[in-house]
């Protein structure tokens, strides 16, 4: 599987910005897909993530009520909505597929592809 994250950019604190990840090279509707993000000298942690049947919406707790996953199968993307952007924001935004279990489904071990990273600043 072979993952194509963009819509990263440069917004003012309180914008918007809406990511996508198109994917290709295998069964899309079969995989749990996230997002993950990578701030300069920091761990890569887990935003969302939305099951295989979009079932089940999966959030870090700092993206509650700010940012929206969703998926379109039908064109194997992905989408992360973020609303009221915060300059802690900023971060290297990555896209994953994967079959995670319930335990696994907000940790990168649970992923198997991931997307190169499309950058998100945030500036206050």
């Amino acid at each position: 599987v072979q993952l194509q994250a963009s819509g990263g950019g440069l917004v003012q604190a309180g914008g918007s910005l809406r990511l996508s990840c198109a994917a290709s090279g295998g069964t899309f509707s079969s995989y749990s897909m996230a997002w993950f993000r990578q701030a300069p000298g920091k761990e890569r942690d887990f935003v969302a993530a939305i099951r295989w049947g979009a079932s089940s919406t999966y959030y870090v707790d700092s993206a509650k009520g700010r940012f929206t996953i969703s998926r379109d199968n039908a064109v194997s993307t992905v989408y992360l909505q973020m609303n009221s952007l915060k300059p802690e924001d900023t971060a290297e935004h990555y896209c994953a597929a994967g079959r995670p279990i319930i335990s696994t489904i907000t940790r990168r071990i649970g992923y198997n592809y991931w997307g190169q990273g499309t950058k998100v600043t945030v500036s206050s």
